[in-house]
């Protein structure tokens, strides 16, 4: 007995609650986000923060979907870079020349240069009886 007054109670003070006005502004929030204008959006937040405030047991499920989706929804700054449907172009990624740097020719005259200017003397390119390739990497 007690339990079901408790529920009536519970439910008799959501139905009653002020929030009647919001939860008709809440509804739908990331379908209707996009099209509402800042002024609205504004709006729409504050009054969730204010919902917030409150005890969040009493909240509805819906009211609970919209403050997490105006806190961490994909809109604004955390709107997606990539759409649907780029997913080849980011994975395959963008075909690039090797670049002047990377050439055979480039690196061994990197070698020459670190040579002529005594880089490293110890245990680098420029010690004596240096075996190694130095800088030269390509094939």
């Amino acid at each position: 007995m007690f339990r079901s007054t408790r529920l009536v109670t519970a439910t008799v003070k959501r139905t009653l609650g002020v929030r009647h006005s919001s939860n008709v502004a809440i509804r739908d929030i990331p379908k209707k986000w996009t099209t509402l204008s800042s002024a609205e959006q504004n709006t729409i937040a504050k009054e969730l923060e204010e919902l917030q405030k409150r005890d969040w047991t009493q909240l509805s499920k819906e009211e609970k979907a919209a403050c997490y989706y105006v806190a961490f929804g994909p809109h604004g700054p955390r709107e997606p870079i990539h759409k649907e449907g780029n997913a080849v172009k980011v994975l395959g990624g963008v075909r690039q020349e090797v670049p002047i740097t990377r050439t055979k020719e480039w690196e061994e005259a990197t070698n020459e240069y670190l040579k002529s200017q005594n880089s490293n003397p110890i245990s680098g390119v420029s010690s004596e009886g240096y075996k190694g390739s130095g800088y030269v990497t390509s094939v």
